[in-house]
């Protein structure tokens, strides 16, 4: 599980902001790194002119003066001058490259042995030593504010570094929306040709690519429905065409005088009239129908009930006991938002199926169950099955499975009108092995804005 958004939005905006924040800080360092030799020489200087102004101060006044002018030099401008001896408590310098070359440039004017240190005798300062004299008496410590080495940090460069920063931010937030907005709207308008739908034509304007790209989608959907439209009116004329001499033929075979010969005409011209009627529903477009609330438990017991009266053994099945304390419902809340006639005819396709290949004899059960906004209906038969491995290409238009499901009549677009339907609802339609033997094939219909369920 990745803490990435999924989102192309919040993605590019992220990578941005974080190369942004990457770009500041680089750009910091370089700022720290080429301003320390700069202000290292500068602090070295002043140290080496206030040691050096000292030292002549103190070699040309006369000894009564000189602790006035100690005096003088610790008031105004916070110089203190210390007698150095060899057990002075000196701290070394702290391990930070700024102060080592500091260190390095006083010791180039001032002598190899000069000394610097932030700490003596618990006193913390920034300490130099020099030398008036060569005699051991001539060592002296000199003592400067720390204020001189701290870098002074103003906070209002922070607030004017927070809203650079954020101005950025928003500026590249915008950017990104605006690049992503049409590709969104672009991956709602697959969504919907994938599911069968008519998408509204995309904006073509907006940059060179994203307008091409727009331009393109609206070219292919308009095709695609054009497309459709034509494959309506062509299925539609020749079963026009078709129908009229099999209505001929099924009168010439009511005035036959053969029973025998008469039944099997008969079989085969419903077997047709049945074909011709599957290529027209698979034809259909879905999208002409209205959406509206459907109680489909009320529609499975109504399909279940006209099965029986026609002699085949379809039941809905009973739902789950329930656990203890919670009370008794004959039904989950099962109104859902669909087109009434398509899923009708989905599920009747599914029963058929079940009874051509279970046997008309053989129990078909409906079951419906209701989970996280997601309503299923399963129609379970005892047949030979499908293999797990053969379910996907099954749901294709003109398939068939003879090794399995023997006897196979129809045009073989059954389970891809149940396909189709299932997508245009937002859903999908599992083949899966019943336990026992037999198939458990279940149309899954999710509520609009509920996500799939995790494979």
């Amino acid at each position: 599980m990745t803490l990435l958004p999924r989102s192309l939005l919040w993605r590019t905006f992220l990578l941005i902001a974080l190369l942004m924040m990457i770009s500041v800080a680089a750009w910091f360092a370089i700022f720290r790194s080429y301003e320390r030799e700069p202000r290292a020489r500068q602090l070295a200087q002043t140290l080496v002119s206030v040691a050096n102004l000292t030292r002549a101060a103190l070699i040309s006044a006369r000894p009564e003066a000189r602790r006035d002018l100690l005096r003088d030099l610790s008031d105004r401008e916070g110089i203190h001058i210390y007698p150095a001896d060899a057990t002075d408590r000196v701290e070394p310098l702290p391990d930070r490259p700024f102060l080592h070359r500091v260190e390095e440039l006083v010791r180039e004017q001032m002598g190899p042995e000069t000394r610097l240190t932030l700490e003596r005798e618990g006193e913390r300062a920034l300490f130099v030593n020099f030398h008036i004299d060569d005699s051991a008496e001539g060592d002296f410590w000199l003592a400067l504010p720390r204020e001189r080495i701290e870098r002074v940090f103003p906070l209002g460069w922070v607030g004017w570094a927070v809203a650079t920063l954020l101005l950025s931010l928003v500026g590249a937030w915008v950017i990104v929306f605006r690049i992503t907005r049409p590709l969104k709207a672009l991956q709602e308008a697959a969504r919907k040709v994938g599911a069968g739908e008519t998408p509204v034509r995309l904006d073509e304007t907006g940059p060179t690519e994203l307008a091409t790209v727009a331009r393109a989608f609206n070219q292919m959907s308009a095709d695609l429905a054009e497309i459709d439209q034509d494959r309506a009116l062509i299925l539609a004329g020749i079963s026009h065409d078709l129908r009229t001499p099999l209505t001929r033929l099924r009168m010439g075979i009511e005035m036959a005088g053969d029973e025998g010969l008469q039944e099997g005409m008969t079989a085969d011209v419903e077997e047709m009239d049945k074909t011709i009627g599957q290529f027209l529903d698979f034809a259909r477009s879905e999208g002409g129908e209205a959406q509206q609330d459907v109680d489909v438990a009320a529609m499975l017991t109504e399909l279940a009930t006209q099965y029986r009266r026609r002699g085949f053994a379809v039941d809905l099945a009973a739902p789950p006991a329930p656990s203890p304390g919670i009370p008794l419902r004959i039904t989950p809340a099962s109104v859902f938002p669909a087109r009434p006639q398509a899923l009708r005819r989905a599920v009747s396709n599914l029963i058929d199926n079940a009874l051509r290949y279970a046997g008309i004899e053989s129990p078909v059960e409906l079951a419906l169950s209701t989970t996280n906004g997601e309503f299923s209906i399963e129609v379970r038969d005892r047949g030979p099955g499908i293999p797990v491995a053969d379910a996907e290409r099954m749901k294709r238009p003109f398939a068939r499975l003879e090794a399995a499901r023997t006897n196979a009549a129809g045009a073989g677009l059954g389970l891809a009108i149940v396909d189709r339907i299932a997508r245009s609802h937002n859903g999908r339609l599992e083949l899966l092995p019943r336990t026992g033997g037999g198939l458990v094939a279940r149309l899954a219909l999710r509520l609009a804005g509920v996500p799939p369920a995790a494979a």
